[in-house]
């Protein structure tokens, strides 16, 4: 069984992983774990959410790290530093959108890859940050093990994704483009999703 595991910081943006979470759920092979430095938070909806780990006790990469934006991202926190350094490094799929990309951005994570961000002018005072030229204008972008987007690019942060864990590219559109369509959208370009 594959695990992702979906950092979730107090006042997380829960539209922005909504779709992720319920498409990975509801395959056989993939469980979703979360993680936060507290035991429980609450998103900017104003879901009560119980955190399955505290970032202190991880000790392990995962198959998928989601790092879902928020206002939080400010935290300092040497464990989740490492954490995230650990998955980078090993080159494992880890996958980052709003406020987290600002984390990543703070700490020089994204050096070296091709990503995009709710706006580069946030970082220009970022000393680890140094190479606004590998910034794209872009709802999402993937580089190798990383992909980034900004915060409203939840069905395109999802699709990225889910190019990243191995769907093909017409498998991942075909299942984000139910949401992107909407219903009677998506049975016209793909027939009836509810009969099998």
């Amino acid at each position: 069984m594959k695990t992702a595991l979906f950092v979730l910081l107090d006042q997380y943006a829960d539209w922005e992983g909504a779709y992720l979470l319920s498409l990975l759920n509801q395959r056989d092979d993939w469980q979703i774990k979360t993680a936060s430095n507290l035991p429980q938070v609450e998103s900017i909806g104003g879901l009560q959410t119980m955190i399955d780990f505290k970032i202190s006790e991880i000790d392990r990469e995962f198959e998928l790290l989601v790092l879902i934006g928020g206002n939080s991202w400010n935290i300092h926190s040497p464990e989740l530093y490492r954490i995230i350094e650990k998955q980078l490094i090993h080159g494992l799929p880890l996958a980052a959108i709003c406020g987290a990309v600002d984390y990543l951005a703070n700490h020089g994570f994204l050096e070296g890859y091709r990503h995009t961000g709710n706006d580069r002018f946030l970082w220009q005072d970022y000393p680890n940050y140094q190479t606004p030229e590998n910034f794209y204008e872009r709802q999402a972008v993937s580089d190798r093990n990383l992909v980034t987007a900004n915060g409203t690019a939840a069905l395109e942060f999802t699709e990225c994704t889910l190019q990243l864990i191995g769907d093909s590219l017409i498998q991942s559109k075909k299942e984000v483009d139910l949401y992107r369509l909407g219903y009677y959208g998506y049975r016209e370009k793909y027939g009836n999703p509810f009969v099998q």
